[in-house]
């Protein structure tokens, strides 16, 4: 091999970095939405982290559809309870219904009892019950009434999708490094612990600029933007929290019933007058 053809140092590096984003945004796809892409390589705790990171990105396309077909069903008169209803049903067919299934089993688990194991045993079921039946009801309910009232104006799908998009940010709190699994398998451990704290505050941060960006040009007071943001972490954030104390750590129904809570926290703090 001539010298020309030597590698320099940091080259490979550079191309495990580059195969790691690649991933990545492929698992965050394939993972959190039906766009169809092809399977990652490998899993890695780096491609966790950039799939954990890039979760509001790649939920966006299908976050502005459902926005869309509900701003067009609004302008033809379609009452607004029956347009949010459409909107938050799309997105959760378009997202594999992945986070409502943990919102149900992770209100199962922990009104089921107080013992860790015994909790973590019935989310681990899968079985739907009355406590997960009623909780996605109230919450995704709510979050239909709220994103019926953003439609009311032409440009307001724009910030729907955003919001419904950016509640995704909600998994970057709940992977940051520091918060363990709680138990040694399934989607929790993959990603556990897997995204730095400050890519987790860049992530925040680019939402919180782009919803009261978007929020005050679609004629919302600009603090109203920024104050729903600071709200929606800190429930994600209070969420982890209670996750921690009651289960010991994530898992992946717990990141789910966290998106679907931070949607909701958003939402109606973007849709009150």
């Amino acid at each position: 091999m001539s010298a020309a053809e030597q590698p320099t140092p940091g080259q490979p590096g550079a191309h495990e970095h580059q195969d790691a984003l690649r991933d990545g945004w492929r698992l965050a796809f394939g993972t959190l939405t039906l766009i169809p892409v092809k399977p990652p390589v490998a899993v890695t705790r780096e491609v966790a982290g950039v799939a954990m990171a890039v979760a509001p990105l790649a939920v966006l396309p299908v976050a502005a559809a459902a926005s869309l077909v509900g701003a067009l069903l609004a302008l033809l008169g379609v009452p607004e309870l029956a347009v949010g209803l459409i909107v938050v049903g799309a997105l959760a067919a378009g997202t594999r219904f992945i986070h409502a299934d943990g919102l149900a089993d992770t209100a199962d688990g922990l009104g089921a009892s107080f013992d860790r194991a015994r909790a973590l045993d019935v989310m681990r079921t899968g079985d739907v019950g009355p406590m997960g039946a009623t909780t996605l009801i109230l919450v995704l309910g709510a979050q239909a009434a709220c994103a019926g009232a953003l439609l009311r104006t032409p440009a307001g799908w724009v910030l729907l999708a955003l919001a419904l998009a950016g509640s995704r940010a909600a998994l970057a709190v709940g992977t940051r490094r520091g918060v363990p699994a709680a138990r040694p398998e399934g989607l929790g451990q993959a990603v556990a612990g897997s995204l730095p704290l400050e890519r987790c505050l860049v992530v925040w941060g680019c939402l919180g600029l782009l919803i009261t960006l978007v929020g005050a040009l679609t004629g919302l007071p600009w603090w109203q933007g920024l104050l729903a943001v600071l709200a929606a972490a800190g429930a994600s954030v209070g969420g982890v929290w209670w996750a921690r104390r009651r289960l010991g750590g994530i898992t992946g129904d717990v990141l789910g019933a966290l998106v679907e809570v931070t949607a909701l926290v958003l939402l109606v703090a973007l849709a009150a007058v």
